[in-house]
């Protein structure tokens, strides 16, 4: 038998598409053990490794910014990459554009760059050292310039904390490392009550769970971001703390007024958020759900469900959405997720969650490689068992959509059939994946290779590049050839094909059954 760790990850990935759906083979994968010698492989693996319809982002870092290691993320199965600008230097953020594009050409894929925003995030001061706190300790946070009146005292960057809270709030440290409860609340400072102890450092992050924070949607710094992420034609951008539909179109104004044409992904990380969703949703391309912050807004319990509630509102609404943080958190350290982690993964794809984002696990992780490869295998096992099918609620509100929703239909009732998109601006491409076609080929076809970066966060969609004929069969016809020469169709395969263009003789949202 063949040692696992020789394998490339198109080899592990046919093995994975290989084996049975029994419950002993699914036991030894998750244990990171494979099917015994003589499981055949697939007979077509380019059909293999496409067949996954959960998108993949990574967050770059030290652990793999290296030209070589981007290049073998992208054989991976990744197909964005993000960069977290609360640590990046500009300088760095355009020197790993640059790499990811080259890499992505190298192998004529599509892949996307997104830019993370920092967002108007509430930070502690600098410490000399870190103040280790235990139950009953009365820590003071004050506005810069002024002094301190008890020994375990910082300064904070937000000047309206103490306009904004009430005694009685709980103050959350790190993450959710420490909880305190405010006491004082005076026109400079704030007193609290250390209620779990822990040791607190400098430039920590502060939540306020319940509180309407008058915070800016954009800081100085985020201005500044931006501009770089329009000047690197980055493909997404991400704003951090959107609390309602308004913080949206402020990123989205300020980008185009640089000229930019990003996609914009709204971060839902607060309880404001929460009650704002469907406004946020409307207003934004993307929507994120960043577990880390919104998990110590609310009660842990409350966490899964508001997930799918989320996931579950962007299929009805027609906007995509990523499940995001500590996916494989213990894969920043071992080789292997937790069992709670898999079963965690597999929910998310469950749910038909457009992509799946890994942060410190590729950052800084030991095992980015392996990490992505975790969340391929898992994903790939878990849709050949269906989904949550919240797709099936999606509302129709216009006649793009309903012709859509034809389109899917008839796909998956013809046995084998692959459904084809002619888009100019990938709209409708979208339109079709929010559907969740059950299908095996699900592609889209586009004169731009912006178009094509925009759709690789769309869940089960392959984009092509392909300038369209000025007659819609010579268009076909390309669209055919090009199907075939990458193995994804053979002669007679059933194309179910819907355009957005118009034509001489192919109306805008129509549909034609044509076969290979």
């Amino acid at each position: 038998m063949s040692d696992p760790d020789a394998l490339s990850p198109l080899q592990r990935e046919n093995r994975v598409k290989s084996e049975t759906n029994s419950v002993s083979l699914l036991a030894l994968k998750l244990l990171g053990m494979f099917p015994a010698e003589g499981v055949t492989l697939p007979a077509d693996p380019i059909l293999s490794i496409m067949s996954r319809k959960t998108k993949i982002i990574i967050t770059l870092g030290p652990a793999t910014e290296s030209e070589e290691m981007i290049g073998r993320l992208i054989d991976a199965g990744t197909n964005v990459f993000r960069l977290n600008m609360s640590h990046a230097k500009h300088e760095w953020a355009a020197e790993m554009t640059k790499r990811v594009r080259r890499q992505s050409d190298a192998r004529d894929a599509h892949i996307a760059v997104l830019f993370d925003l920092t967002g108007p995030s509430i930070r502690t001061g600098d410490l000399e050292k870190p103040y280790n706190l235990v139950e009953g300790d009365i820590v003071e946070f004050r506005k810069e310039g002024s002094d301190p009146t008890v020994p375990l005292s910082t300064t904070v960057n937000y000047d309206g904390l103490m306009g904004d809270v009430t005694a009685g709030n709980t103050l959350v440290v790190d993450n959710g490392a420490m909880l305190m409860r405010i006491d004082v609340v005076e026109s400079d400072r704030i007193l609290c009550c250390v209620r779990t102890p822990g040791s607190m450092g400098s430039r920590r992050h502060i939540n306020l769970p319940g509180v309407r924070l008058n915070l800016p949607a954009l800081t100085d710094k985020d201005h500044k971001d931006l501009s770089l992420a329009v000047e690197c034609r980055a493909d997404y951008i991400a704003g951090s703390f959107v609390r309602d539909s308004a913080h949206v179109r402020e990123l989205r104004e300020a980008m185009q007024q640089l000229e930019g044409e990003a996609q914009i992904v709204a971060k839902v990380e607060d309880q404001e958020a929460i009650r704002n969703i469907d406004a946020i949703i409307h207003e934004a391309d993307v929507i994120m759900v960043a577990r880390g912050d919104l998990g110590t807004e609310v009660e842990f319990e409350e966490l899964p469900i508001l997930q799918r509630r989320i996931v579950k509102r962007c299929h009805e609404l027609g906007t995509r959405v990523i499940v995001a943080t500590q996916l494989l958190e213990s894969m920043i350290t071992n080789p292997t997720p937790t069992r709670a982690e898999v079963t965690d993964v597999m929910n998310a794809a469950y749910e038909e969650a457009d992509c799946l984002m890994l942060s410190g696990e590729t950052s800084v992780g030991r095992y980015p490689e392996r990490c992505v490869e975790a969340l391929v295998r898992i994903a790939s096992r878990i849709e050949r068992s269906g989904g949550h099918g919240f797709g099936q609620n999606a509302l129709l509100r216009d006649e793009r959509q309903k012709t859509a929703r034809a389109a899917v239909t008839l796909a998956d009732s013809l046995p084998d059939a692959r459904l084809v998109v002619l888009t100019r601006r990938g709209v409708l491409a979208n339109h079709v994946a929010m559907l969740r076609p059950r299908t095996s080929g699900f592609y889209a076809f586009t004169p731009t290779e912006k178009v094509c970066c925009k759709l690789s966060l769309t869940r089960s969609v392959r984009a092509f590049k392909l300038p369209f004929a000025t007659n819609i069969e010579e268009t076909i016809q390309r669209v055919s050839e090009l199907l075939m020469k990458e193995n994804l169709v053979r002669q007679g395969t059933p194309l179910v094909i819907v355009s957005d263009i118009l034509s001489d003789h192919f109306a805008a949202n129509s549909i034609l059954l044509h076969h290979a």
